[in-house]
């Protein structure tokens, strides 16, 4: 239940309460908010999700700069992509003079920005037939690698991945702004047990080569509704960050003495 509230599948959550006839501590009407916000960011709406995250937190955005930034720098990213895909030249321009109106002022805060911003433009200067041919193919197996060959360096800005790191960064901010956990516990035990498994090889304790989670297949379903139910995924189930700096706390979890 944790998991299903945390990442965002409503309907899932809704009919596990029903059948395990338990009462959930959340109101469904606050991950439906999370869920409109995430599908506006994978259709690459991003006007829609600022404006949706405005409405549920006016001050989130104010407050996270960072967050505010990804959030604007993919909107140019999706501005640049509309100009290259229509036939109406004076889109190039919009994408311009949004950069300069709301991105180019991020840039003296930190040079990250800069970079990001700078990278982002470089998409400008991508040929149109490298947008038309590549990325309109999609993500999955010889589009992949056609968009890495036209994009180089950049493709990770066009690849759809993007739109779900942003609207897991997203989903994660609004749960601490509601005073949650920014992850199901569930994520925390899985990097604990790989961090574990990894301390005791370092150990030279005597393990098999390969010990499973039990989730080999998943990814396949990565992209796909979850089941019949109408919830589609809210955040990555792909590889998780496992450089965790919080040793005793992955300790605690493992029960492995720090």
């Amino acid at each position: 239940m944790d998991y299903l509230i945390t990442e965002g599948y409503p309907s899932a959550a809704e009919k596990f309460a029903a059948e395990a006839n338990i009462q959930p501590k959340a109101d469904f009407s606050y991950i439906q908010e999370r869920v409109q916000i995430r599908d506006s960011i994978y259709r690459g709406d991003l006007q829609a999700a600022i404006e949706l995250i405005n409405e549920l937190n006016p001050e989130l955005l104010d407050l996270d700069k960072r967050l505010h930034f990804s959030l604007l720098r993919l909107q140019l990213v999706e501005l640049i992509r509309q100009s290259f895909s229509s036939p109406d030249p004076s889109l190039v321009g919009k994408a311009i003079e949004f950069a300069q109106k709301n991105l180019a002022p991020y840039a003296p805060l930190e040079a990250q920005f800069k970079i990001d911003l700078e990278r982002a433009m470089a998409l400008l200067i991508v040929p149109r037939d490298s947008w038309t041919s590549g990325v309109s193919s999609g993500p999955s197996g010889q589009s992949a690698s056609q968009v890495q060959n036209d994009f180089g360096a950049l493709a990770e800005l066009v690849d759809p991945s993007l739109r779900r790191k942003v609207a897991k960064e997203v989903n994660e901010a609004i749960l601490q702004s509601q005073d949650q956990r920014r992850e199901a516990n569930i994520r925390y035990l899985v990097r604990a047990r790989s961090w574990a498994e990894q301390l005791a090889r370092e150990k030279k304790v005597d393990l098999p080569d390969h010990l499973s989670l039990g989730l080999d297949g998943g990814d396949s379903a990565k992209d796909s509704q979850n089941g019949h139910n109408g919830d589609t995924e809210m955040t990555e189930n792909g590889g998780e960050d496992n450089s965790i700096n919080a040793y005793a706390e992955m300790a605690r979890y493992a029960h492995v003495a720090s």
